[in-house]
């Protein structure tokens, strides 16, 4: 879908929210590793993905993570070291295996997930409780466009269009 070209407000606000985005992201990763947590990002969207999707071939879980089939191998062989997912075979496809998170690793997640909601109720405490409903609509929101907006490394059509787009603006 090809849009009008944003406005200098536009582009300062996208800005402000890509600047803020940025910044949350360091503070997440940064408190991380503060906090010792068990497993690095990569991994724990490892296992995140197979949770929601259930059991899933090395290439499947690629995808779903947009990364490179051997980097997921290597990744998948340290979490099956640490039980926290496992290997069972494809009833599809003897040959091949699937992977699936066990017990140890949904307990993990679990308590990854508590730390990271109880982290956040603490930060919006003070908000008043149509602020909370209203930040929360908002960002599944602009997740939800972020996702349907595609991503120019896996859409090599998107970066075309767009720097049509932009050519066509500076004439």
């Amino acid at each position: 879908m090809l849009t009008s070209p944003p406005v200098a407000d536009d582009l300062e606000v996208s800005n402000r929210i890509g600047t803020g985005l940025a910044r949350l992201i360091r503070l997440i990763e940064r408190a991380a590793v503060v906090r010792g947590d068990d497993l690095d990002r990569p991994s724990f969207m490892l296992l995140h993905t197979l949770a929601c999707g259930g059991p899933s071939r090395v290439t499947g879980l690629a995808t779903a993570v947009h990364s490179d089939p051997s980097t997921v191998s290597r990744q998948a062989a340290a979490l099956v070291g640490m039980g926290l997912i496992e290997r069972r075979a494809d009833p599809d496809d003897g040959r091949a295996s699937l992977l699936a998170i066990t017990d140890a690793g949904a307990a993990l997640l679990d308590r990854a997930r508590q730390r990271r909601d109880e982290r956040i109720a603490a930060i919006i405490e003070p908000w008043q409780h149509a602020e909370r409903v209203q930040f929360a609509e908002l960002i599944d929101r602009f997740t939800a466009g972020y996702e349907a907006n595609g991503d120019e490394r896996t859409d090599p059509t998107r970066a075309t269009v767009r720097g049509q787009d932009q050519a066509r603006a500076h004439r």
